[in-house]
């Protein structure tokens, strides 16, 4: 007679177990990745890729600029923000914004202190992950001495960036400041 076996083998399920878990914990990271958009970049005021391409151009352009002038930023309330999920703690001097319209001057001297009135100056107002509501001001007009950026709307609390272009001849500048408006 033949001894029948009967010791069941529990490999086929097992393996049907781990695909199952695999093709699950595949459709979860699809779904997860499609529900957070990846936002393009503005650093420079311009796309990632041109950005990119540019860069070693754009830092040549800076290093001439700075070395003849100073761009600062007006009258604007300055307070210290403590920056939260840093490693270190740390503060940051951020321009304090508020809620409803809101007016930016900004200065451009040359080193030797006279103010640079023939500056090409674009205005960018954004938030650190998205472009959805940014604010693109260009072609700023000189009062008084002055490059004043009117009627900003911010309505949204939280962390905001205020960048400036200045381009004079073949040289751009750049000052980029963190800002927020409180909940």
């Amino acid at each position: 007679m033949a001894k029948q076996n009967k010791e069941k083998s529990y490999w086929p399920h097992m393996i049907v177990g781990f695909l199952l878990i695999g093709i699950t914990l595949g459709y979860w990271t699809v779904k997860s990745a499609v529900a957070v958009p990846v936002q393009e970049s503005n650093t420079y005021m311009m796309k990632y890729q041109k950005a990119d391409l540019n860069f070693n151009e754009i830092m040549a352009n800076k290093a001439l600029f700075d070395k003849e002038y100073t761009i600062s930023i007006v009258d604007a309330p300055m307070a210290m923000q403590e920056i939260e999920n840093a490693k270190r703690a740390k503060e940051e001097k951020s321009v304090v914004l508020k809620e409803g319209k809101n007016s930016f001057l900004y200065t451009i001297t040359a080193k030797d202190h006279h103010p640079v009135t023939d500056a090409n100056v674009t205005f960018l107002l954004t938030r650190p992950h998205t472009t959805k509501e940014d604010t693109y001001v260009e072609n700023i007009p000189l009062k008084n001495g002055e490059y004043r950026v009117e009627d900003i709307s911010i309505v949204k609390p939280g962390r905001y960036s205020l960048q400036l272009r200045a381009t004079i001849g073949n040289k751009t500048g750049y000052l980029e400041l963190p800002a927020y408006l409180k909940p």
